[in-house]
């Protein structure tokens, strides 16, 4: 059994000021493109599809191209999808038993009453059965109604744990769990990256030992591709770099191999090569200006400048090089002594503030504005302009 693992697409994601689609759109075309040379026997998504709970139209229209693209080939290869925590539960389980039929299977919402069960999905290879439980995002919360009273869990650790015992695991075959958390291995926590929204070292943590019975674990929500303990479970990492602590990251697509029980996973990771990388280049602006040759132009860059001497406007020269620039950092004796060291951010055009607030308001209330509140919000911002 041959599956990708993949996670954290965070389709509708913004890198600083810049819109993402185009790259996005770039890299989930290489893994279909994968998808169709390694014809793998299921497709893994762990979560965090979107990067807002209420994505926007061009968001959701990308993750239907992709799943398009993987639908058309043949033979069919199942996709097996849960939500993660920046997805919306209720959005993503909507035709989920429509979509089931054309062999992609969606969980939202995690067991919620005490009748309930994970998603199961069974697929058979040469060895056997290989059993897919689907666990979304989970907090305490949402799922302490499916456990008799008195027995509902208090932290993360106590809802995953508790969720897993119910399904009473068949340990003669093999399984595998898809999961959107944060896991630790005794107390370990695993490497973050800037890009992430997590809690280290809060009631998330969920011990890596809840999901012992499993063959291997497809984890996400962590952007940085690594083991969690010393057993079979992995975050596969983010396809692309969110923010520049990942510059020297090198992002890849991963291929689990499952063979009989017993046997430990084979884990294979093809590099992904973005549209645009992200770097960090350090040194004085003429040494910067002088290197930046035209396969990096088009690039996402941020740059430390070493000047002693005073700089005119260095955000402006180097932003008509680098397009992409992220942002300008001073890091000298001068600038330490003048109070100048930190980070400056080009100048960039924002956003409608009305279309700002409308994702705002459609983030906190669940449904977009209606016209007149819409009306009422436009007249408000064209009274402070004026």
């Amino acid at each position: 059994m041959r599956f990708f693992h993949i996670s954290d697409l965070h389709i509708g994601k913004h890198l600083h000021y810049y819109d993402l689609k185009e790259d996005q759109r770039y890299i989930l075309s290489r893994i279909a493109d994968a998808a169709e040379e390694q014809r793998p026997d299921a497709i893994v998504i762990a979560g965090d599809i979107y990067d807002r709970s209420v994505p926007s139209a061009e968001a959701v229209s990308l993750f239907d191209w992709f799943l398009t693209r993987l639908a058309d080939i043949r033979p069919a290869i199942p996709v097996l999808a849960i939500a993660g925590n920046h997805d919306s539960a209720e959005r993503l389980d909507y035709a989920s038993a429509i979509l089931g039929r054309q062999h992609i299977h969606v969980a939202g919402m995690p067991p919620a009453r005490e009748e309930e069960r994970m998603k199961k999905v069974t697929l058979q290879d040469v060895y056997g059965e290989v059993c897919f439980y689907l666990l979304p995002f989970v907090k305490p919360g949402y799922v302490r109604p499916a456990f008799p009273q008195g027995q509902a869990p208090e932290d993360y650790d106590g809802a995953v744990r508790g969720l897993v015992e119910r399904e009473q695991i068949d340990t003669s075959v093999r399984n595998v769990i898809v999961t959107h958390q944060f896991y630790i291995a005794a107390g370990v926590p695993p490497l973050a990256a800037g890009s992430e929204s997590v809690r280290v070292g809060g009631l998330d943590n969920v011990d890596i030992s809840a999901l012992a019975d499993f063959d291997y674990c497809a984890l996400g929500h962590i952007h940085r591709r690594q083991q969690v303990g010393e057993g079979p479970a992995w975050y596969c990492g983010t396809p692309l770099k969110y923010s520049v602590s990942e510059s020297r990251d090198q992002k890849t697509l991963t291929i689990v191999e499952l063979k009989e029980k017993g046997t430990p996973p084979v884990r294979t990771e093809i590099p992904l090569e973005p549209l645009h990388e992200v770097r960090e280049i350090k040194g004085t602006l003429e040494e910067v200006l002088a290197g930046a040759g035209e396969e990096i132009r088009q690039d996402y860059v941020s740059v430390t400048l070493t000047d002693e001497k005073a700089l005119y406007e260095p955000a402006d020269q180097l932003e008509r090089i680098f397009p992409r620039l992220l942002q300008v950092r001073l890091e000298s004796l001068r600038a330490r002594l003048n109070g100048e060291e930190g980070t400056q951010e080009p100048d960039l055009d924002l956003a409608d503030p009305l279309e700002v607030f409308g994702q705002f308001f459609e983030e906190m209330q669940g449904r977009p504005m209606d016209r007149e509140e819409e009306s009422i919000m436009r007249e408000m911002f064209k009274e402070g302009i004026e």
